[in-house]
């Protein structure tokens, strides 16, 4: 897309999404030091410890892997995004934005010094196993990971397909450690998938933003328009959706936005500081929108959530969302490896920075199964007409063409917040409806 700012180098990578989504960007950075000789001397005694330690420790240890350490645990100290990737890891971060790899289907996070589950992927083992947002990772395969790094957590959480681990989880309201013994598997993202809930109502759901979701979303949004004869209104689900690559994040709220500011970014160099906006031509306005979101829904989905809020484009329902605010750039070193830095933080189009305090929605409600009928009500179902037999047809509504109301699908009657989207989505019509009447 022409609107999207283009650079002249593709090398350089960066993240907007949790674990290990990427996206492509030519950033380059330039050194900056306020204190050279403050510099000079902070670096000798590096070197000096460096010395001692080669020739003193009780074994024998290689300077390749003491410098790693060290910047493992410099960048470690800065914030829980920025890391040093090993060529393996930096080879795996590359595959994962064609939504394949080999390992577990979960997105973590450091959250006050703990590894901890962002969401589950759909559909693999880590959700079938029953993992959930918020779990707690205390020990992979017996160590604990309390000094572990989020790329080292990665690194031993992925594997071959086929082969087991096991993880220990603290759970809330669970007293003692839950041990989950999964087998891994060849991790397979579908990013969009959608369906109609009833007809003119569509839903679509974005697991994780990669290389091809603006794509699939378009191609989406018109098979539901098609079939239903034009959509009365859009479920947009981006529960549990970790994030991923930025310039899709920007592409898709752009489907639904016209014009304006979708998102901007400020650091500290004047070329972290980048500005993405919406175009008219191939946007998709002509009907009302709700956006899911819950604790899982980080970073990429936040930024469609905010700027569809901001510009008042949808509602946004569901729980606060998990406030990943920041910018990390990958810059690929010279012996394959690569470093992941935060460079900037990002912002919604009125000025809030989702960092910490993520998107707070629209309207608030926790996902819980659709209250039951009252216990009496079980006992003497409610009659009408129609249940009567032998009752006559409504042959105006025959003569219209009319369906049947559609009975609710097992899934909106177990997603409190699903059901009350599409009742939104429903009143709204009726509403509108009565307003053109009245004018007319």
């Amino acid at each position: 897309m022409d609107h999207l700012k283009k650079h002249q180098s593709s090398v350089w990578m960066l993240l907007v999404g949790l674990g290990l989504g990427l996206f492509l960007s030519g950033k380059t950075l330039t050194s900056v030091s306020a204190n050279p000789r403050e510099d000079y001397e902070s670096l000798e005694i590096f070197t000096n410890i460096l010395a001692i330690v080669r020739k003193n420790y009780v074994d024998e240890v290689q300077t390749k892997e003491l410098v790693q350490g060290a910047v493992n645990g410099m960048l470690n100290s800065l914030d829980p995004h920025s890391a040093y990737l090993t060529a393996e890891l930096y080879k795996e971060l590359q595959m994962d934005t064609q939504g394949r790899f080999g390992g577990l289907g979960i997105e973590i996070t450091i959250k006050n010094g703990v590894l901890t589950v962002v969401s589950p992927i759909e559909d693999t083992p880590a959700h079938r196993a029953g993992i959930r947002p918020g779990d707690q990772i205390l020990k992979i395969e017996g160590e604990f990971t309390k000094d572990m790094t989020l790329m080292q957590a990665v690194k031993k959480l992925r594997g071959p397909k086929g082969s087991k681990i096991t993880i220990s989880i603290k759970r809330e309201g669970t007293p003692d450690l839950v041990d989950f013994t999964l087998m891994r598997d060849t991790i397979r993202i579908q990013s969009v998938r959608n369906r109609t809930l009833e007809r003119g109502y569509g839903y679509i759901r974005v697991a994780q933003f990669q290389e091809r979701t603006d794509r699939d979303l378009q191609k989406a949004i018109e098979k539901l328009n098609s079939e239903n004869g034009g959509l009365k209104g859009l479920v947009l689900d981006l529960r549990n959706n970790p994030g991923g690559l930025l310039t899709q994040a920007v592409r898709v709220a752009d489907l639904f936005l016209e014009s304006g500011l979708i998102v901007y970014t400020e650091g500290r160099l004047e070329n972290q500081k980048q500005k993405y906006f919406a175009r008219k031509e191939g946007s998709w306005t002509g009907f009302p929108m709700v956006v899911l979101v819950n604790g899982g829904s980080a970073s990429a989905s936040e930024i469609v959530a905010g700027a569809l809020q901001d510009h008042k484009r949808a509602v946004i329902l569901g729980t606060k969302t998990f406030g990943k605010g920041s910018v990390q750039t990958i810059l690929p070193l010279d012996d394959n490896s690569a470093l992941r830095l935060t460079t900037a933080r990002y912002f919604t189009p009125r000025g809030r920075s989702i960092q910490v305090a993520g998107i707070e929605p629209d309207i608030l409600i926790e996902n819980a199964p659709v209250q039951e009928t009252k216990l009496e009500e079980k006992k003497r179902p409610l009659l009408r007409e129609e249940n009567l037999p032998g009752h006559l047809e409504n042959q105006q509504k025959q003569k219209e063409g009319e369906k049947p109301a559609q009975e609710q699908s097992e899934d909106i009657k177990n997603d409190a917040q699903l059901g009350r989207a599409l009742e939104l989505l429903k009143g709204w019509d009726v509403f509108k409806q009565l307003v053109q009447k009245k004018a007319s």
